[in-house]
């Protein structure tokens, strides 16, 4: 059963938080990849960042107090913007809190922080296959853009 909407807190991730980002992390890589993380791995990921705001910052949604959802940013320079853009990642809310205005409460949340930070944009990439994700990104106004994202996975460990 869904529950009723309310209203939805979004604050800065804690340390605290840690084992419970790693674990919506590691369901978000398998929900949306079928990807099996290292959970040692993830959870020393995510701890890097929550001691380190240059590598990225995590925010937490709450539903009535409860941690229902995540979201990390993470920075990139841009010598011809002469600004930053933050990249919108590890976006995962619990299935019973989903088409309940979590994510867009967590969006916002980092829109707000964007512009008065005056960053020069908001990005984030999506599996081509997670046609879920991408329409609730389209509904929030993120489009997609000419850029392809290439990477080198022999260099992934």
């Amino acid at each position: 059963m869904k529950p009723a909407n309310l209203s939805v807190a979004v604050r800065d991730a804690t340390p605290e938080d840690a084992r419970r980002i790693a674990r919506w992390n590691t369901l978000l890589a398998d929900e949306s990849e079928g990807v099996r993380l290292d959970a040692a791995t993830i959870l020393a990921g995510v701890q890097a960042v929550l001691e380190d705001v240059a590598k990225g910052r995590y925010f937490v949604a709450e539903w009535n107090r409860q941690p229902v959802g995540t979201l990390m940013i993470t920075y990139e320079w841009s010598d011809w913007r002469n600004g930053v853009f933050f990249w919108i990642q590890s976006v995962y809310v619990e299935k019973d809190f989903r088409s309940r205005g979590v994510f867009t409460a967590l969006f916002e949340h980092v829109r707000k922080i964007a512009e008065e930070s005056h960053s020069c944009g908001l990005r984030l990439y999506v599996h081509a296959e997670n046609s879920g994700a991408r329409e609730v990104y389209a509904r929030r106004g993120l489009v997609s853009h000419e850029y392809l994202v290439l990477e080198t996975p022999d260099l992934l460990r």
